[in-house]
């Protein structure tokens, strides 16, 4: 199985990491596929960057007609439905994924995310895909994306404090990290908060290869015609 894994945007060093979390959630006999746009923003944070990073990435995903399923590494579900427009595989955002992993695994979940301004853009998919009632809070951490490459340590304790108040105060019963940026901290985090913390690649790598091996392509009957 070929598994291409995109990044919208075009910081290498986030699709570095982003490869190495599919690669660790992936089959052994998958093979993966990363790569990042070309053209476009350095970050994707809200509705600017959002529509300006689309065309970087189909420039991606069709470079690759071949891709068994296709991962869109961002957590706005950036592009993923025009992605599924220009191919049949399926093409799965791991901000998707990661809210309906969390449906199944706990009754109620929060959000961490980045900057304040990315809120109700994801507020909005949630309400779209049917989770809102599910999430009980999307909270900002107000920490720029490019922030995280930076592995802070101040950084990651912003993290924590905004997982603390979702446990504390939204009671939480898992917490969903809502930036491809964040990937390599659930283990960590899930480990010192006794909770799943879910991350969207992850989940959307795992679900793509059930998808494929399901034999189960994007409808092209009408919508993604």
């Amino acid at each position: 199985m070929k598994l291409l894994v995109v990044n919208p945007n075009t910081t290498s060093s986030m699709t570095r990491k982003i490869e190495d979390a599919a690669r660790a959630a992936a089959h052994p006999e998958t093979k993966i596929i990363a790569a990042n746009s070309q053209n476009g923003p350095a970050s994707i944070q809200g509705y600017l960057d959002v529509s300006t990073c689309i065309p970087g990435l189909l420039d991606v995903v069709n470079a690759h007609p071949d891709a068994d399923a296709i991962v869109v590494a961002c957590f706005d579900d950036t592009g993923v439905d025009a992605v599924r427009c220009v191919t049949s595989a399926p093409v799965i955002g791991v901000g998707e994924a990661a809210y309906h992993a969390a449906s199944m695994i706990s009754p109620k979940f929060s959000v961490i995310t980045t900057l304040s301004r990315s809120l109700a853009g994801l507020e909005a998919n949630l309400l779209r895909y049917g989770l809102d009632r599910r999430c009980v809070r999307v909270r900002a951490s107000d920490v720029p994306v490019l922030k995280l490459e930076e592995n802070d340590p101040a950084t990651i304790d912003k993290i924590r404090s905004e997982i603390r108040a979702a446990i504390d105060e939204d009671r939480a019963e898992a917490i969903v990290l809502g930036c491809a940026g964040m990937t390599d901290l659930m283990s960590l985090l899930s480990q010192e908060f006794n909770l799943p913390v879910v991350d969207g690649v992850a989940c959307a790598v795992t679900f793509a290869e059930a998808l494929v091996k399901a034999k189960l392509t994007t409808s092209k009957l009408c919508s993604y015609a």
